[in-house]
């Protein structure tokens, strides 16, 4: 559910946001409402507003008003992108610089990882 590692606006943002990308969310579909997000999870509707908001804000969501809350035309691709571009700073430049400081080349860093994956 939610835990200690920030707040539980941007934790239950982070869970739609993963569910737009696997797809259980898909474009142009209604998401549930700032209600039943609040009931689910036994939070306050306002912090189930406050998730909801932030993802209307970055585009992922939008409102019909009267209607709900609709998953954006574009969300999955758009997540996917920054989601790469954060796994790249976060891991890969890192991975690629102590590799090198380690005097790793790029094949044998490769290899590693293959095998890692196996």
């Amino acid at each position: 559910m939610f835990d200690e590692s920030g707040p539980i606006f941007v934790q239950l943002a982070d869970q739609i946001e993963r569910r737009v990308l696997d797809g259980t969310y898909p474009e142009d579909e209604q998401v549930a409402s700032t209600n039943e997000f609040a009931a689910f999870h036994r939070i306050n509707p306002a912090t189930a507003g406050k998730a909801v908001n932030l993802l209307v804000d970055r585009g992922i969501l939008y409102k019909r008003r009267g209607v709900g809350m609709f998953v954006a035309p574009g969300a999955r691709e758009r997540l996917s992108e920054q989601r790469r571009a954060a796994f790249a700073a976060e891991y890969v430049r890192p991975l690629i610089r102590e590799a090198a400081a380690l005097g790793i080349d790029l094949p044998t860093l490769v290899t590693l990882i293959e095998q890692e994956r196996s």
